[in-house]
């Protein structure tokens, strides 16, 4: 992640607005946004590029934001008579988007900020939300401990995706999400565990502490409206744009983002139910390592005319970790 640091004086943030933004409301627990340059040299760079080159690559067009004040609004319900559901103005940018599995074993959560990994489960039906909750989620709690080192996992949230189920209001399906976004931010994630685990917060937010979210196909293959990532290390604090979201008991927050030609997007075609992503949307340990990234569904021109919907699980977890997980952390390069 690139040129992501909290300065003094008046610095600016995303064009316009204000870094205070980023801030936990609670000055005891706010985090200082630190230096997030990845230590790798400029031949590294080079030879990333290089090696992008010869990576399989669709173009396709990605929804950013146009620009970044007023600070957007998007509400998740219908909003009050007069309100738009969401403010803000996108435009489309015809994006690289280079085949993941090509890299596979070059991705890490805490340099790309996300990674694909085989993962079965026994899950019969993702749209009874009693079965997800009594199955999915120990499997994934299982998955992220093994993959992350944590000691704790809470999930607390998941959401199903399915476009034909959406537009007929059945299953509490939602469509695919079709703009570049991050869904936590340094004032969010914090407050998310304030309000999942009061009464443990202040300890549990003395140490380092993450949300990642778990994504995976309902049936494969995807065949329409893949998800794309960026790659956390080609993100500069000039692209990031808080947004309110707006829910019918509180105001959440979440990054949006403006285009940057810099940015490196991938996606990994033709995912199988019996494949997972783990998405980092949040971590508090500023030392070098992704702390967040950016990611949307998009339309992939290579799919079939007669591609079927895509069907997706998303579940959000809070992710701990023990006090030696404190240490200075220091990418391999």
């Amino acid at each position: 992640m690139k040129d992501i640091v909290e300065e003094n004086g008046g610095d600016k943030f995303a064009k316009g607005q204000s870094r205070r933004d980023l801030r936990v409301s609670d000055t005891s627990e706010q985090l200082t946004m630190e230096v997030l340059e990845m230590e790798a040299s400029v031949q590294d760079l080079v030879n990333q590029d290089r090696v992008n080159a010869e990576i399989e690559v669709v173009n396709a067009p990605l929804n950013y934001l146009a620009e970044a004040t007023p600070k957007p609004v998007n509400y998740t319900y219908e909003p009050p008579a007069g309100m738009p559901r969401q403010s803000g103005k996108y435009i489309k940018q015809t994006i690289a988007i280079r085949n993941g599995r090509e890299v596979l074993d070059e991705l890490s959560l805490d340099i790309n900020g996300f990674v694909l990994t085989p993962h079965e489960t026994a899950v019969k039906d993702f749209y009874d939300p009693d079965e997800v909750r009594a199955v999915y989620y120990p499997e994934v709690e299982r998955l992220l401990k093994r993959m992350t080192g944590a000691e704790r996992v809470l999930i607390f949230d998941h959401i199903v995706r399915n476009k034909v189920l959406a537009e007929r209001g059945e299953k509490g399906a939602r469509e695919p999400a079709k703009m570049v976004h991050n869904d936590y931010t340094f004032k969010s994630a914090p407050r998310r565990v304030r309000d999942h685990l009061p009464e443990e917060a202040d300890r549990l937010l003395s140490n380092r502490f993450a949300e990642i979210n778990v994504w995976r196909p309902i049936r494969g293959p995807v065949e329409s409206s893949p998800l794309a990532l960026c790659d956390a290390r080609s993100l500069g604090v000039e692209d990031i744009v808080p947004m309110d979201l707006v829910y019918r008991e509180r105001v959440g927050e979440i990054y949006g983002f403006m285009h940057n030609p810099k940015h490196r997007w991938y996606y990994f075609p033709r995912m199988q139910r019996n494949e997972a992503i783990l998405l980092k949307c949040y971590d508090s340990k500023a030392d070098g390592r992704a702390r967040f990234t950016a990611h949307t569904s998009f339309e992939d021109p290579n799919s079939p005319p007669n591609a079927a919907p895509r069907e997706s699980i998303e579940v959000r977890a809070l992710i701990f970790w023990p006090p030696i997980a404190n240490r200075k952390w220091r990418a391999v390069v």
